[in-house]
């Protein structure tokens, strides 16, 4: 009995739904995969009923574990960012499937905005580069191609949003069109001094005003569900996009604390405070959280391609059945042999930002085998995390005790984080609960409902499950550091 927090966390290959107690304990979860679709090489595509349908049946699942008399107070809900969906709004219907973070497909109009020399307006209004990872030139690209798309914009018969506007404009039935700060940050089209939409940025991509939702805190009033999806009408108490609520749930709440976070991607943030940090080394300024009116900002850097590396593996080359597998057989791999894997199946990311460059291995010999390859794409995710790393301590003073925070699939690799620790020559904290990313979407509508008094009692409930410490030599460390940056300079001037 007693009040529970859901966390309906949709990410990019699936969607869950867990169900939190009153001290944020998790005691139910469901989840349920959908599709990806690839229509053309470099793009990515998802149908956002399928989205849709899988958040309404993880949450109808988790909804049948509530023990009885249990009611769901509140709900976080936490998202894959940048992924952009356009619907009518009258009817809800899409008018093109969702263009998800990882589609390269405006590259070229990218490339054209670096030619004109406005990419440092862009960074300096909005924190951001000029890449097809972010949401604007994705909303122009579907305006300027879906018939009529432009006139019904201008008219506001159609509506703009990230995955977690759609869905809470879904789940309320049309009352609310909204999107929090972190997710608005995102999209290469708000003031991150100021944290409002920024009119130069929507002239400069085309995209009108009506079609954008409210900014609203973190943790706010998302409006309350249609009663048919939860047999009453449940608030939404608090939205981050997933990178920004797995801050909050490793509880990097103070300047200097970092985390990286190992889905489909890896997203290394770290917090940075009040004032808004600058990067001189192509990382993102971006916001950490916003509570109260009040923003916290971050430097981030993100990785296209480490958990996707593994599945690549998995779907692509059939040589596990399974992600658990690599560890073992990394551990396996002949010590002789140094394979390098650049993972640039769309593209680089930070600190590079280079979306036409395609992936590369580097070092096969005849021997090479199913180990070898293995061991290269579990170290491709703790070598690409060492430029982030790097590239942050070149950015932020006084980082010499740097700890990593870990979260995520991948986290639950001993290899990996060991890995990780070694070649970063960082210690790596693992928490008790790598579904950090959900903790933290429930996290925020329990501050908002009152459950937790502040972030110092936020902060308080972290726990730790492992320290990874560096064991590596540092001659290995420095030959396998020099090795991989040759490998990237290779596949960049292919």
């Amino acid at each position: 009995m007693g009040e529970f927090i859901l966390a309906i966390d949709q990410g990019t290959t699936s969607s869950r739904a867990i169900l939190y107690d009153g001290d944020l304990v998790p005691c139910a979860h469901a989840q349920e995969e959908f599709l990806q679709h690839y229509p053309a090489p470099g793009w990515v595509e998802h149908q956002p009923d399928e989205i849709l349908r899988s958040v309404l049946n993880s949450c109808q699942a988790v909804r049948g574990q509530l023990p009885d008399g249990g009611t769901i107070a509140a709900i976080g809900l936490t998202n894959q960012r940048e992924t952009t969906l356009i619907w009518e709004k009258e009817t809800g219907r899409p008018l093109h499937p969702a263009i998800v973070w990882q589609d390269r497909r405006t590259a070229e109009r990218c490339a054209a905005y670096h030619a004109e020399g406005v990419e440092q307006s862009v960074v300096e209004r909005t924190g951001l580069l000029l890449d097809p990872y972010f949401s604007a030139t994705k909303i122009a690209w579907i305006l300027d191609r879906v018939e009529g798309a432009r006139a019904a914009a201008a008219a506001g018969r159609i509506l703009f949003g990230t995955i977690d506007t759609y869905l809470v404009w879904m789940l309320t039935g049309g009352a609310i069109h909204a999107t929090d700060a972190t997710n608005a940050s995102r999209t290469l089209l708000m003031d991150l001094d100021k944290g409002c939409w920024d009119d130069d940025m929507l002239r400069l991509f085309g995209v009108p005003q009506a079609t954008l939702p409210e900014i609203r805190d973190s943790a706010d009033d998302f409006g309350v569900t249609r009663r048919d999806v939860f047999g009453a009408a449940v608030p939404i108490r608090g939205i981050a996009g997933d990178q920004h609520a797995a801050c909050i749930g490793q509880a990097c709440l103070q300047p200097g604390m970092i985390k990286s976070t190992y889905g489909t991607g890896c997203f290394l943030m770290i917090n940075t405070g009040m004032e808004r940090a600058r990067s001189s080394r192509r990382l993102l300024s971006t916001l950490a959280y916003q509570i109260g009116g009040r923003r916290t900002y971050a430097l981030e850097g993100s990785i296209f391609s480490t958990g996707a590396t593994v599945q690549w593996l998995r779907d692509g080359l059939g040589i596990i059945t399974e992600a658990a597998e690599t560890g073992a057989m990394a551990a396996r791999a002949d010590p002789e042999q140094q394979v390098y894997l650049v993972p640039g199946f769309t593209g680089l990311g930070a600190p590079h930002w280079n979306p036409g460059c395609r992936g590369a291995l580097f070092g096969l010999t005849r021997q090479t085998g199913p180990c070898e390859i293995a061991r290269a794409a579990l170290e491709s995710v703790a070598l690409q995390t060492h430029d982030l790393v790097e590239a942050i301590r070149g950015d932020v003073n006084g980082l010499d005790e740097l700890v990593l925070r870990v979260d995520g699939g991948m986290a639950v690799s001993n290899w990996t984080m060991q890995s990780l620790a070694d070649i970063l020559d960082v210690p790596v904290d693992r928490p008790a609960n790598v579904e950090t990313t959900a903790l933290g979407a429930a996290s925020l509508a329990a501050l908002q409902i009152g459950l937790i008094a502040d972030l110092d009692a936020l902060a308080a409930r972290w726990r730790l499950d492992r320290r990874f410490d560096p064991a590596m030599a540092i001659g290995e460390r420095e030959r396998l550091v020099t090795g991989w940056h040759r490998a990237v300079a290779g596949t960049l001037a292919a």
